[in-house]
């Protein structure tokens, strides 16, 4: 899965009216729709479209085996296919692809459109909930996908040469370390051979698989799903557990809804009906036509399928296209940071721009750094794909069932669909979810554990920085001062001093504190005062013409600015006030001071959060990275003022 997706250096962002449009195919013409699909060939498909070398690994021996006769693999088989066809051909490609924000995807982003769309009302709380909780079981995700990608490529080098198996876990580990290493120097260079190294590999997988049902096309009959049926009625227990394993084969599937706005719907879903669902499908079926032939070859199938010539060469695609599902899920994980941050639920962290010309191409240090030590842990810790296979499922089908609960209110609320149109197609997405989801709880002991515990930590911490800050901000409110009477106060108990000062504040009304202690210890007012805030709005982008339509004349040389940006946007608040002509004379930063305040939190017996609570919101204060490295302000003109705030 990659909530927020990757951006490439073929894929640049438009700033600003980004409608999504453009990235529908519309008026580009079949070249530019194809030169889209491919690139989402690229990226957003590879974590689905590595699933087949684990997945019937682990369906058949894995935690919960299953007897490898005819009616089992044909049972599999069936399950696979539909599970495809209603998951991700019925539910993401054909309706929530329909769901763009402004172009853009992604859990949060499919929060900010239904909250904008229907104004919040009692469903706000409980669905900012569901979007940090799908946001919170997607950092797990992040950590588990490289892990069990790569080490389940360079497993088949055991099926070229048993020897290798001491080896397996150090070149893992060498890649990943490797892979984490380049981000720092973005994707600009590899990028452009994602999607010819993707479409080599599906047209490989595919052709290995119709080789295999040429020998046994009786497989074929396994589309029917009245096989998933006997599977379950000849034994509901087991049928039931080897769900936990069968979902492996649909993880990734979030992708194609997070990565919309670097390709757009059209590309993705081309790309999907034509090339990457026909091709894993033939996969699949081939690795299920091996075994019919070969019951043996179950402990690995997907590098047994393949000719003894072809298993080295094999190998070393698989392992780049772990290498490229890789790397979407991690700049996926920047992205979806990035827009955490934006939208107030994570605190500042340092965001590299690793690309001029492509906006989203970003590069976040701490959360890199934190990924590499988690996944190589995880390898180290679990050894194998097949029991890191244990730990994976249990965030893709939560976060699988919470799109589902947002659907919902999507479809009833805001496309207003017929009551029993919409509720047939959300039983079924809510049914199948459910199914999935509980029968990877029982997989909880096993390593299941694991994406739960992340998922919570997350959560944790999203939310406790999301309060606290909401809280901050009351306090800071109740004591703060009208503008207006401020204004006429201070002009006549203040000296009058050149150039101009920019208080930074998140609040759109009072003053803020760093104004009132600067006056109080300095008794001096400069010639122009700007009360700036910068305000992120629930779209991704806004354009440049309305950014700083905010502007409010307070007078006696007293202004207030509010500029917008959207959640995918970064704030850069001199090439803002550069633009501004309306509050006097052109902002020149040589003359101008920008005023911060730095909060020292109290804690407090009036009602607000746990001790514990307020204790972590304080540290994840201290270590935000400082707004003025955020919004990009000049070094040697930023004043920084404390102030204490009880919460």
């Amino acid at each position: 899965m990659s909530d927020g997706g990757a951006v490439t250096a073929d894929m640049p962002l438009a700033q600003g009216g980004h409608d999504g449009q453009g990235h529908d195919g519309h008026g580009h013409g079949k070249s530019r729709l194809t030169t889209l699909a491919l690139g989402a060939v690229g990226v957003v498909y590879g974590d689905i479209g590595t699933s087949p070398l684990y997945s019937m690994k682990e369906i058949f021996v894995g935690h919960h085996p299953l007897a490898v006769d005819p009616l089992h693999i044909y049972g599999v088989l069936s399950l696979i296919f539909w599970s495809l066809i209603v998951i991700v051909t019925l539910k993401y490609v054909l309706l929530i692809l329909r769901a763009d924000n402004k172009g853009e995807g992604g859990s949060l982003a499919l929060l900010a459109l239904i909250q904008r769309r229907t104004g919040g009302g009692r469903w706000s709380a409980g669905l900012v909930m569901l979007g940090v909780l799908a946001t919170a079981l997607f950092f797990g995700d992040c950590m588990i996908t490289p892990a069990i990608s790569v080490l389940s490529a360079i497993e088949g080098l055991t099926i070229v040469e048993p020897s290798f198996t001491p080896f397996v876990l150090p070149i893992s580990v060498a890649i990943l370390i490797g892979l984490f290493i380049l981000q720092s120097r973005g994707t600009a260079l590899i990028g452009q051979f994602f999607g010819p190294i993707m479409l080599t590999y599906f047209i490989a997988i595919g052709v290995l698989g119709v080789m295999s049902i040429i020998a046994n096309p009786e497989v074929l009959i396994a589309l029917n799903p009245i096989w998933a049926v006997r599977f379950f009625a000849h034994d509901h227990v087991l049928a039931f557990l080897a769900l936990g394993s069968v979902v492996l084969a649909v993880t990734g599937a979030e992708a194609l809804y997070a990565d919309m706005g670097h390709f757009g719907r059209r590309p993705i879903q081309a790309a999907w009906l034509y090339l990457v669902f026909p091709m894993l499908m033939l996969n699949y079926l081939g690795q299920g036509a091996l075994l019919l032939r070969q019951p043996g070859a179950a402990e690995n199938p997907f590098f047994l399928m393949a000719p003894d010539a072809w298993r080295l060469p094999l190998v070393i695609l698989a392992t780049l296209a772990t290498v490229i599902a890789s790397q979407a899920v991690i700049t996926g994980a920047f992205s979806v940071v990035q827009q955490a941050v934006q939208l107030g639920l994570m605190p500042r962290v340092r965001i590299e721009h690793t690309s001029a010309s492509a906006a989203g191409q970003i590069y976040v240090p701490s959360v890199n750094w934190a990924l590499m030590v988690m996944v190589i842990l995880l390898v180290l810790m679990f050894g194998q794909s097949s029991n890191l296979a244990a730990a994976y499922g249990i965030a893709v089908t939560g976060t699988m069932f919470i799109s589902t609960c947002m659907l919902a209110v999507l479809v009833f609320r805001v496309w207003n669909w017929p009551k029993l149109l919409g509720g047939l197609f959300i039983l079924l997405f809510l049914a199948v979810d459910g199914v999935y989801f509980a029968s990877n709880l029982t997989k909880v002991p096993d390593g299941g554990w694991f994406p739960l515990l992340v998922g919570l930590f997350a959560f944790t911490m999203l939310t406790t920085w999301a309060r606290g800050r909401q809280l901050m901000i009351a306090r800071m409110k109740e004591a703060a001062m009208p503008v207006k009477v401020f204004v006429k106060s201070a002009v006549n108990s203040a000296v009058r001093v050149s150039g101009t000062a920019v208080f930074m504040t998140s609040a759109s009304d009072g003053v803020p504190h760093a104004l009132l202690h600067n006056l109080k210890h300095n008794k001096v007012l400069h010639e122009r005062v700007l009360l700036l805030t910068v305000k992120i709005e629930d779209v991704p982008y806004v354009d440049q013409k309305v950014r700083t339509s905010s502007l409010e004349d307070l007078g006696q040389g007293f202004y207030r600015l509010i500029l917008r940006y959207g959640f995918m946007q970064d704030p850069d608040v001199p090439a803002a006030l550069a633009a501004t002509t309306e509050c006097g004379p052109q902002f020149k930063m040589m003359d101008t001071s920008f005023f911060l305040s730095r909060q020292t939190l109290l804690s407090s017996e009036r009602p607000g959060m746990a001790i514990w609570r307020e204790k972590l919101f304080s540290w994840m204060l201290r270590n935000a990275e400082s707004a003025m490295e955020f919004f990009r302000l000049p070094t040697n003109r930023v004043v920084e003022l404390g102030s204490q705030v009880e919460i």
